[in-house]
């Protein structure tokens, strides 16, 4: 039977490799889908964790989870010798930035090679994640050639980057449209069956370089856009005006405008690094991606300035930052999720600590951590606890929050997110 026939009658087995905030939903979207499912991660945990049924994406509800695997169209294991038996493998492993900022792409090259030593024919190999421009034709490829097999007839490859938004209910896996760029035609052809079976919207682009600029375009514009207000807010306290009154002002525009909010910094996995990965790229090619630089420069100090805020806010009322008990509350990178990678909220802790303040924190769905040596757990919010503190600090504004609780029985109230803001009584509120 023809790949293709074998993935538009769901007859085709597949893999994804990487179990993490993007693979593990998409492994349950092709499950759901009809699909027999085999994930694969370097978890140990993770991969008992699956097979027993237990969830640890908030995104996928529970009992999804639970019915594919009871049914058997999900599995997971350790093992790469699984991928000789499959048809299709989704490649979902994480590409974070090294020390030095630049792309760090070994978990592509791990799992690339490992799949290159049990190719089969046919076969198709999709990478989904994100990458700088010409990866998946300068790096993937020639290690998935020496399988012996040539692209576009013994084995299919294409670029579609993950769109995912943790905390997202209006957009998952399923109805977020899907960009697929491959090699070869073919191959696009074969990775448009491939997804269109799981996916409700396709986009075909001309190249895997065009798939991974459409997701750094993506995220550059975001993070540019961010930067941008970020420095208005700054700009904005400089001259004594309401950041917050000044964009929801603007917004009624209805051309010509779109709103961006500022905020503690960057986080996440994709808006922090995503955009330095193309800067990385043309740095190769001696061309300076000044906008990128720029407003990473400006999205990486606003931690510090949060800093610098909360140090000009006690001095005013003349407490010493030495000492000063300091409450902050959400250190997840944006509301109403449990993810914390990059959260700008663990540096203010981190720094506010080598000042020696006085530091706790809450968050509802963290109940501890661990950064760069520093090691929390969370404190529980009461009236008390509220009273006692010199400042609270609002980084992550989840609506599970009671914010009319916070302002009632806070002194004094940093906020950075404008989540208080409709509150009554805002007269001990700054903010950012």
């Amino acid at each position: 039977m023809d790949l293709i026939d074998k993935l538009v009658s769901r007859e085709a087995a597949v893999g994804v490799v990487g179990l993490g905030y993007v693979g593990l939903p998409l492994a349950v979207e092709f499950a759901d889908a009809g699909f027999n499912v085999t994930g694969v991660d370097v978890s140990k945990e993770k991969v008992d964790q699956i097979n027993s049924g237990h969830n640890y994406i908030r995104d996928i509800e529970g009992e999804r989870l639970a019915r594919v695997v009871d049914s058997g169209k999900l599995r997971a294991t350790t093992d790469y010798d699984v991928v000789r038996s499959l048809d299709a493998v989704s490649i979902c492993v994480p590409t974070p930035l090294s020390k030095s900022r630049e792309p760090d792409i070994t978990h592509i090259l791990r799992a690339c090679n490992e799949i290159s030593q049990r190719m089969h024919r046919p076969m198709l190999i999709v990478l989904e994640s994100t990458s700088y421009p010409g990866t998946t034709q300068e790096l993937v490829l020639p290690i998935l050639e020496k399988s012996g097999l040539k692209v576009g007839s013994g084995f299919f490859l294409a670029f579609s980057p993950e769109r995912v938004d943790p905390g997202n209910a209006s957009f998952n896996t399923r109805n977020t449209p899907k960009i697929i760029g491959g090699i070869t035609p073919r191959c696009t052809e074969t990775a448009s069956a491939f997804y269109s079976q799981a996916v409700k919207e396709l986009v075909p682009v001309s190249s895997a370089m065009a798939a991974e600029m459409v997701k750094l375009l993506e995220n550059t514009f975001r993070a540019i856009n961010i930067g941008a207000i970020n420095e208005m807010a700054i700009i904005c306290h400089q001259l004594g005006v309401d950041v917050w009154e000044i964009i929801e002002a603007a917004k009624t525009k209805p051309f010509g405008f779109m709103p961006f909010y500022p905020g503690p910094g960057l986080g996440g996995h994709c808006i922090p690094i995503d955009p330095l990965y193309l800067s990385w790229k043309m740095r190769k090619l001696n061309y300076r991606t000044r906008f990128i630089e720029l407003a990473d420069h400006v999205n990486s100090a606003m931690p510090r300035y949060v800093v610098d805020r909360i140090v000009e806010l006690l001095n005013q009322r003349k407490i010493p930052i030495n000492g000063a008990r300091i409450l902050i509350l959400g250190i997840t990178y944006k509301r109403d999720i449990d993810d914390t990678r990059e959260s700008p909220a663990l540096s203010i802790i981190e720094e506010l600590l080598e000042l020696e303040g006085a530091i706790s924190y809450h968050d509802p769905y963290v109940p501890e951590f661990e950064y760069n040596g520093v090691k929390l757990s969370r404190v529980e919010l009461s009236p008390e606890l509220l009273s006692e503190q010199d400042l609270v600090v609002v980084t992550t504004d989840h609506q599970s929050y009671d914010w009319q609780f916070v302002v009632e029985h806070s002194r004094l109230i940093l906020d950075t997110r404008n989540a208080v803001g409709n509150a009554s009584n805002p007269s001990n509120v700054v903010r950012l």
